[in-house]
């Protein structure tokens, strides 16, 4: 009896740590999957060159910000979706490494996220992207736009260049899709029952009809080195490149000599 009981016992426990993983994966997904950082609207910000702060207002009122980086004769322009953590304070300042390469850049913060307000969705950041990418298209011809996107940010890059005609499309440790990163850490849990946010990435990427480069470090620990293989073995596309960072990981590509070597004629590609 006593060994049924201990049976018994340790299946309850093992049940309500199931349950209890199920409600956190239901109820806090975006706490794990957003990580913003938010700024006062009377922040200023600080860089080392020179930008427009500016402001584009979404069909539900929703406040999204931006900064621009304007450069002269610039070889081309890059719309910048960044990653899951921070703000434009942070991603701003890495996102000068193209301004030195003599690229403009637009770079957003997405719902949540520094000074940009509104209730976050799955369908609210895709259409946001598409804002962005109306605005890019607004200040230079689309075939000198390039659409940059990094870790999260690379779901939004896609969407929008499978809807679009920019200059090319470059992801920078893409995932397959949300759903598929949930499913490799948490195997045993109905994970396409629990998410709403499934981000998948997969779905638009044979809509792309631009050159298309991966760059993916194999020692990431955030997003597996394999979601980004996955994603590029799926492209349907010819014009199409994978450029592996041998031990790389999430945050830390552009002091690799395999990016550094690599990331002026990918953008330059056509």
């Amino acid at each position: 009896m006593r060994k049924y009981k201990k049976a018994f016992i340790i299946g309850f426990v093992l049940f309500n740590i199931y349950g209890l993983l199920c409600g956190v994966i239901y109820f806090f997904q975006e706490n794990l999957i957003f990580l913003p950082t938010i700024l006062t609207q009377e922040h200023v910000y600080e860089m080392d060159n020179s930008f427009e702060e500016i402001t584009l207002v979404a069909n539900d009122g929703a406040k999204l910000n931006g900064l621009h980086f304007k450069v002269e004769n610039a070889k081309g322009t890059l719309l910048y979706f960044h990653g899951n953590a921070g703000n434009l304070q942070r991603w701003g300042q890495l996102t000068e490494f193209f301004v030195e390469l003599n690229y403009a850049v637009i770079v957003m913060d997405y719902r949540g996220y520094g000074k940009s307000t509104g209730k976050k969705s799955m369908e609210n950041l895709y259409a946001d992207a598409e804002l962005w990418y109306g605005y890019a298209k607004q200040q230079y011809p689309e075939n000198k736009v390039t659409v940059y996107g990094r870790s999260l940010g690379t779901t939004f890059a896609t969407y929008v260049s499978s809807k679009n005609q920019p200059r090319n499309l470059v992801l920078e440790s893409p995932f397959y899709s949300i759903e598929e990163v949930a499913k490799s850490r948490f195997p045993f849990l109905p994970i396409k029952s629990l998410l709403h946010y499934k981000f998948p990435t997969y779905q638009f990427i044979n809509n792309v009809s631009c050159p298309i480069t991966i760059y993916h470090g194999t020692k990431d620990r955030v997003i597996d080195y394999k979601q980004g293989k996955r994603l590029f073995t799926s492209i349907e596309n010819k014009n199409k490149r994978l450029v592996s960072i041998p031990k790389g990981g999430h945050n830390n590509l552009v002091s690799f000599e395999g990016y550094l070597d690599t990331i002026e004629e990918v953008l330059l590609a056509n």
